[in-house]
């Protein structure tokens, strides 16, 4: 089978490395340029399916690996002094400009998978995005979780993370399904931020000092699913009112109306629910 993406390396403020594919559009169209965002721990390759599918719609797409994770990480995982501000203030900002400088875009589409979708409001170039559409996109407060996650969740955070943190050196997320383990100081701070209402907005005047959330007018879209337990109704409501000047749409995708058994927080990217594909590329803004 033909590799339908080419690997390139995205250049940070300070000189570190991301790992990134990038998926030229497959047509004639050049539609806005889609940057995928990926959540906690998920690497680059789960976007393939959904990024090539994009691509023969009439986009170019470029999936990457946030620093300390897949491809991004360099060195022994317990060394990684990645944080989520530097995701939200660094990576993405170089993800954005990078995509720009490939398809000579004035602006990319950002789609953002759970935590990819959440850090917008701290990312300095916001402006050359044209629209967000976040799936899975919450705050992950864990007073708004529901199901098996309510109960699991404060185990996680409050037990796995820091004892983890002192025997391995990282936030052991693996063994528990939840994507690729993580460096020390994400998994602290995603803690951290989920314990309180409004995410990163709990970080704001101690690690994070710039909050660009008010000055974002674009549209933002969510998409979840009934099932999900993590982007509940109110999570992610706590995490659109963070942009009081945005144009905001929700959208709950049940999984009978698809013909699945689940949906979840995990699949709505999956080859498997590629039929639910048709309604995320509806919300892309001509």
């Amino acid at each position: 089978m033909t590799q339908n993406f080419k690997n390139l390396d995205i250049s940070c403020a300070h000189g570190y490395k991301l790992s990134a594919r990038f998926y030229p559009s497959q047509n004639e169209q050049h539609l806005s340029p889609i940057l995928i965002c990926p959540a906690n721990g998920i690497v680059k390759g789960f976007y393939h399916a959904f990024a090539s599918w994009l691509t023969e719609q009439g986009h170019a797409v470029m999936t990457f690996d946030l620093r300390g994770i897949g491809d991004s990480l360099h060195s022994a995982l317990k060394k990684s002094k990645a944080s989520i501000q530097d995701w939200g203030q660094l990576d993405i900002p170089a993800a954005i400009d990078t995509l720009i400088e490939k398809t000579q875009a004035q602006q990319v589409t950002l789609i953002g998978y759970s935590a990819g979708g959440q850090l917008l409001g701290i990312v300095p170039n916001y402006h050359k995005v044209n629209q967000l559409i976040a799936i899975a996109g919450s705050t992950g407060h864990v007073k708004g979780l529901k199901g098996r996650t309510k109960t699991l969740a404060p185990l996680m955070f409050k037990l796995v993370f820091p004892i983890s943190r002192i025997f391995k050196g990282y936030g052991a997320t693996k063994m528990l399904g939840m994507g690729e383990n993580l460096p020390k100081d994400v998994a602290k701070q995603w803690a951290q931020f989920c314990s309180k209402p409004g995410y990163v907005m709990n970080a704001m005047g101690t690690t994070i000092f710039d909050d660009f959330h008010e000055k974002i007018q674009i549209p933002i879209t969510v998409l979840w699913a009934s099932d999900d337990e993590i982007a509940t109704e109110a999570n992610v409501k706590d995490l659109l009112r963070l942009y009081p000047n945005a144009k905001t749409t929700m959208i709950e995708v049940k999984p009978q109306q698809y013909q699945h058994k689940a949906i979840g927080h995990m699949h709505m990217f999956r080859k498997s629910h590629q039929n639910i594909w048709p309604l995320i590329k509806e919300q892309i803004k001509a």
